[in-house]
């Protein structure tokens, strides 16, 4: 059950936002400062200095590399084997009588 929260009548109904707004600053701030700070210290850091790869990740990368330019080659000559197909029959397709 909710129950309306109310006011002494001593007090002026204008003072509640004022509360309100001043509480709210106040955490605001609270969290704000700290995390102005980090990203402050960051900027004034500067940039992250470059990681070093292990010898194993940089081995592994090459192999990799290697791989996709040997798939690469593959993919070209599967294409321009279809191209010579396509080539083929075209020309074939121009030599065949047409039976209308």
């Amino acid at each position: 059950m909710l129950v309306a929260m109310q006011t002494p009548s001593d007090i002026p109904p204008e003072v509640i936002p004022i509360v309100q707004t001043f509480f709210t600053a106040v955490v605001v701030i609270a969290l704000g400062v700290p995390i102005i700070r980090a990203v402050t210290r960051r900027f004034e850091r500067g940039p992250l200095p470059p990681q070093r790869l292990s010898p194993e990740l940089s081995e592994r990368l090459n192999r990799i590399e290697q791989a996709v330019d040997a798939v690469a080659v593959e993919v070209e000559r599967i294409a321009e084997a279809q191209r010579f197909s396509a080539k083929l029959q075209a020309e074939q397709a121009q030599r065949l009588p047409r039976g209308d």
